[in-house]
């Protein structure tokens, strides 16, 4: 039986990671670092940009797919627990003529 290796995108703000799953001891690999193991496969995650939250955010999505692919049935499980719903939420833009995205300048009427 051949080795079978799963692949999923997971993106969360300006971060994006790449997942791969396949049979193994269960060791977790962060870019290219060893993180503490929690499944029994092996899991190889490729981060790009953003910062720690949003390449947290993105593991999780990635992670969550990748089980997916291995797996249909964890579908309604993994949907309940809100993993393989894509967070689109990201920092509002700073608009002219303002302090930030929503706040004015201080104003004084005297």
């Amino acid at each position: 039986m051949p080795e079978q290796r799963f692949y999923a995108t997971g993106k969360r703000k300006t971060s994006i990671a790449r997942v791969w799953l396949q049979p193994g001891t269960g060791r977790i690999v962060i870019n290219k670092k060893p993180a503490e193991a929690y499944l029994d496969r092996e899991t190889n995650l490729n981060v790009l940009g953003g910062g720690i939250s949003g390449q947290a955010g993105a593991i999780r999505h990635g992670i969550s797919k990748a089980l997916l692919e291995l797996n249909p049935e964890y579908r309604e499980v993994l949907k309940r627990a809100g993993f393989l719903t894509r967070d689109s939420r990201v920092k509002e833009r700073k608009k002219y003529g303002r302090k930030s995205a929503r706040a004015r300048f201080q104003y004084s009427k005297r």
